[in-house]
C-alpha cells in the first residue's frame, strides 16, 4: 500500500522556520496502529490525517506518542495540501474532528482557521512547575494546558525547563506566556507528555492564549509570538467562543509511505 505525504511549515512565509507538519491523505481510516507508527517513524509534534466526507474532510492528529483531541499547526499544513495539492474548488474548508467542526478559510495573505475557545480556570501553582521552570510563575491556569505568566519577554526566551518534571503535570502540557516587546504576547509550549518537550508553534495553545490576553490586554485582536528555535507568529482574532487564527505555510516535502499490505 501506498499512501502520499506531504511535510508543510506551518504560521511561517519562510521554508525552514514555523511548525513542521506531516500531512497525509487517505481514502478511509487505517488502524490505529498504523497511524500512530506512522507519526512515530515521522517523528514530528504532529502528523495529521485527512479523509474526504462529502464536501469537507474528517481530521485525526498524531505527535509520535499519542492522538491528541486539536492541533492548530497541522490543520493550517492539512488545508495548505488541500488548497495547494489535491484540487480543493472552495476557499472554505469545514474539518469534523474530536474537537468538533473546524473551519478554515483560504485567504489573499495565508489562511484563517476558525477554533472553539480554550476555558480555562485559575488555580493553585503547582510544585511541579516551579521546578520544572527554575522559577514561580505570577499566576497559573488551568486547561487542556496549564498557562503561566512570568515577568517578561527575557524571562520566556531564557527559559531550559526541566522536561522530566514537566511530564509529570497532570495536563497535556505547559505554555508559558508574558507581554511581548514588539507583539502583544510571546510564549512557548513545553509538551513532554505527548513526547514533545518543546513545540515550536502551537495554534491549539492560542486557544486559550488569545482569551487570556483579550481580557488582560482590553482588546480582541492580537498578535501573539512564540519563541522557539524556528519561531512564529500567529495573528489572533477573539468573536466570542471562537478563536480565528491566521497563518501562512510553505510545502518542505511532497513523497510516498510504502506501508506492507
Amino acid at each position: 500500500m501506498k499512501l502520499k505525504i506531504y511535510q508543510v511549515d506551518a504560521f511561517t512565509s519562510t521554508l525552514f522556520k514555523g511548525n513542521p507538519a506531516a500531512v497525509v491523505p487517505l481514502d478511509g481510516w487505517l488502524n490505529d496502529m498504523v497511524l500512530l507508527s506512522i507519526a512515530l517513524e515521522n517523528n514530528l509534534s504532529e502528523t495529521a490525517y485527512i479523509v474526504p466526507n462529502g464536501e469537507g474532510y474528517n481530521i485525526r492528529w498524531f505527535t509520535p506518542g499519542v492522538e491528541v483531541d486539536l492541533c492548530g499547526h497541522a490543520t493550517l499544513a492539512s488545508s495548505h495540501v488541500i488548497f495547494t495539492k489535491l484540487g480543493f474548488a472552495g476557499s472554505v474548508i469545514e474539518f469534523q474532528s474530536r474537537s468538533g467542526p473546524l473551519i478554515v478559510e483560504q485567504e489573499k495573505n495565508g489562511y484563517v482557521m476558525d477554533f472553539p475557545v480554550e476555558t480555562q480556570t485559575l488555580c493553585k501553582i503547582p510544585e511541579r512547575i516551579v521546578n520544572g521552570l527554575g522559577l514561580k510563575p505570577k499566576e497559573v491556569y488551568k486547561g487542556t494546558d496549564y498557562l503561566a505568566l512570568v515577568d517578561s519577554e527575557h524571562v520566556v526566551k531564557q527559559l531550559a525547563p526541566d522536561f522530566r518534571e514537566l511530564a509529570c503535570l497532570d495536563s497535556r502540557g505547559l505554555i508559558v506566556t508574558a507581554p511581548g516587546d514588539d507583539c502583544d504576547f510571546v510564549s512557548r509550549g513545553f509538551f513532554p507528555q505527548t513526547g514533545v518537550d518543546e513545540d515550536p508553534v502551537t495554534g491549539s495553545a492560542h486557544c486559550q492564549l488569545t482569551p487570556y490576553w483579550a481580557e488582560r490586554l482590553g482588546k480582541t485582536q492580537l498578535v501573539g509570538r512564540q519563541l522557539s528555535a524556528r519561531g512564529g507568529e500567529v495573528v489572533c482574532n477573539l468573536e466570542g467562543d471562537r478563536v480565528k487564527l491566521q497563518g501562512c505555510a510553505v510545502t518542505y516535502l511532497e513523497g510516498t509511505i510504502q506501508i506492507p499490505d
